[in-house]
This record gives structure tokens, sequence and C-alpha cells, in this order.
């Protein structure tokens, strides 16, 4: 299947999203800061990047309008995932250039049902 990387400071949700993602067969990749995460997806070059938006230094908004703006990493969908919720963050999140935005916790069905539709561009 796929290569997906999370963005994440929170070793439970990579763990929670890791073991969903890797049960639908995807292969998955990680990094606990925004600014770790750009520089392993500008190698790593997945299929989708999982952010968060709360984290230390750089937040996920930042992270993703800096992998959105670069020509060798804005072809990649980034799918937002935060306890956010207010609907000003998912239009802002969105004009960063993220594809898709959740709301923390997420269902398996749902999760896996998002990446499916951005990955089938």
């Amino acid at each position: 299947m796929a290569h997906i990387f999370i963005i994440d400071d929170s070793p439970t949700d990579v763990r929670v999203f890791t073991t969903m993602l890797e049960k639908a067969g995807h292969r998955v990749s990680s990094a606990a800061s925004a600014e770790d995460g750009i520089v392993k997806v500008r190698h790593e070059r997945p299929d989708l990047v999982i952010m968060d938006v709360i984290m230390p230094g750089m937040n996920g908004f930042q992270a993703t309008r800096n992998l959105s703006r670069d020509a060798g990493t804005s072809d990649i969908p980034i799918l937002i995932i935060t306890t956010k919720s207010m609907d000003t963050d998912r239009v802002w999140g969105l004009r960063q250039g993220a594809k898709d935005f959740m709301t923390k916790p997420v269902e398996s069905t749902d999760l896996l049902q998002r990446i499916d539709s951005l990955l089938a561009g």
C-alpha cells in the first residue's frame, strides 16, 4: 500500500495511528517535531503526511505551509489531525495547503476512508 508519514509530538497518538495504518497494510514513518518531519519528508518522499498542529517549536500549520509551498514536496497530500476543533482552525489549515482536516480522536474507518480518497487524487 502507501507510505504514510506522521508528524506528531505525542508518542501515544503516533502509536495509535501507526497501528491503524499498518493493519490496513500501509508503511508508516514518523517524526516527533515539525522541523524534523520536514527534513524527513523531503528525504523520504512519502505518499501522504498526517500532521498534528500543536507541537513545540514550529507548529503544524507552519510545517504544512512549508511543505505545501516547496516544489519538492507540494504534490504530497497533507491530512491535518488535531485537537483544535474550531471552524477557523479547519479553514486556516486548508489555506496553509492541507488537503483535509480531522479532529482527534479519529475513528479508524473514517481515517482510512479519507486517506484512500486523498491517495486516489
